[in-house]
């Protein structure tokens, strides 16, 4: 089977090259227009960001693509679906509004906004897939009528998934409400009570009233109420919230790429991830931390997983800026955790990866920088990446069969994952 190839640029630009002609050179070279857009709906699937939250993609990057989808007879629209958690993108009243708030309306953006799932969340269609873990995929209705799926997607950390790249765009972030829920089923957190200093901050924010302080002052959920959603975790900053011995997000990254494959099942599609701002937690906070690492480039692909694995290990390989939680926050340990979130999607595509790269354009072999008080430099030649340097630009990927019985044991790991444990692969890790 032919290697997946994995475009990137970086972020240097000239007079007469800004980042918006740079990524419609990147796209074009990756080969978008071999896709027929004549008279299609065309869904560019991306995320609105939360209002207050200021990582998420800026929308003069969706409005380029939108002129030039339009230019070759598309009729795209933006889109995403609706949270299960009760914030400003619960319902489409509001969900169109924080859109409009952060710049993504047809004036800025060029292009309609559509929620996929509808006014409350409830309209969507069952995408047969006979799955492990999901028969039938619930995908909000415009995202699955559409006729091509164009994934834009804003490279980050995520507190349940370990990172948020393509898959958990479209996999977790095309699923209705009722696919979230469906998602999150089986990943309730729980409290270490002897960890809990009472602060309160969990029962604050959690958006369906599941936690309460009982007479020691100390945590409590209501699993009648919890959702699953995971806010608790990131919120904590104690290591008492924790995900349940239960489950980790090994199981929620294989429904997401279950999901994933839902969406894009039968349909051309096409993918690209910017590795800028790289908060350590989702855009559907309200807030964004300091970046983590220094902004990389953009890449582009027809494969979303070899786009996920390329940008996780050039996230991996750079260097962390100092001042960040990774260097300030022993908890946020992103390199192991996003290569083992890595492989536990890549295994749910039942694929074997191994890939070489040779750079899109000869300047852009490499990517340096200074920080942290030394200069970096970041080679991408080598496989895997290594970090003196990071050189990146195609990524040729074999896709091949593994049957169910020679892949490794799936190793159990989140972002936030809080135990160590060698003999127990079903309790979650604590940082040391």
């Amino acid at each position: 089977m032919d290697k997946s190839k994995v475009f990137f640029t970086n972020l240097h630009t000239t007079p007469s090259s800004n980042l918006l002609d740079k990524m419609e050179r990147l796209i074009k070279r990756a080969g978008i227009e071999s896709i027929d857009f004549k008279d299609q709906f065309v869904a560019i699937k991306i995320h609105f960001g939360e209002p207050g939250n200021l990582a998420y993609l800026r929308p003069n990057y969706a409005a380029r693509l939108a002129t030039l989808l339009r230019s070759w007879g598309a009729k795209p629209f933006l889109t995403d679906c609706n949270t299960l958690y009760s914030g400003r993108r619960a319902n489409a009243v509001d969900h169109l509004q924080s859109a409009m708030e952060n710049g993504y309306n047809p004036i800025s953006a060029q292009c309609q906004v559509i929620i996929a799932d509808g006014l409350k969340g409830t309209e969507y269609r069952e995408i047969p897939l006979n799955g492990e873990y999901c028969k039938a995929p619930k995908i909000g209705s415009a995202l699955a009528d559409a006729d091509i799926v164009i994934s834009m997607t804003h490279f980050k950390g995520h507190e349940q998934a370990g990172f948020g790249g393509a898959l958990k765009n479209l996999g977790m972030g095309g699923a209705s409400v009722g696919g979230k829920l469906e998602l999150h089923c089986n990943s309730q957190p729980k409290i270490e009570t002897e960890n809990c200093k009472g602060c309160n901050i969990c029962v604050k924010h959690c958006a369906h009233d599941a936690i309460h302080l009982n007479q020691n002052h100390k945590a409590e959920i209501d699993y009648t109420k919890c959702v699953g959603c995971g806010q608790c975790v990131a919120l904590c900053q104690h290591d008492a919230a924790v995900m349940g011995e239960c489950d980790t997000s090994e199981r929620l990254n294989y429904k997401i790429a279950e999901y994933t494959q839902a969406i894009l099942k039968d349909k051309p599609h096409f993918h690209i991830s910017f590795i800028m701002n790289v908060s350590p937690e989702c855009d559907c906070w309200n807030h964004n931390d300091a970046a983590i690492i220094p902004d990389l480039g953009i890449l582009a692909s027809f494969d979303p997983v070899a786009l996920d694995k390329a940008c996780a290990d050039m996230v991996i390989a750079a260097p962390a800026i100092n001042g960040s939680c990774l260097t300030e926050k022993p908890r946020y340990q992103l390199a192991s955790r996003t290569r083992t979130c890595t492989k536990d999607r890549i295994r749910s595509y039942a694929i074997r990866i191994d890939y070489s790269i040779r750079p899109l354009f000869p300047k852009e072999e490499s990517i340096t920088g200074h920080g942290n008080g030394i200069r970096w430099h970041i080679s991408i030649a080598a496989n895997p990446l290594y970090c003196r340097h990071i050189r990146s630009s195609n990524y040729f990927l074999n896709r091949e069969s593994v049957p169910a019985a020679s892949q490794p044991s799936p190793v159990h790991n989140n972002f936030y994952s809080k135990r160590n444990r060698s003999d127990n692969l079903h309790r979650p890790l604590r940082s040391r």
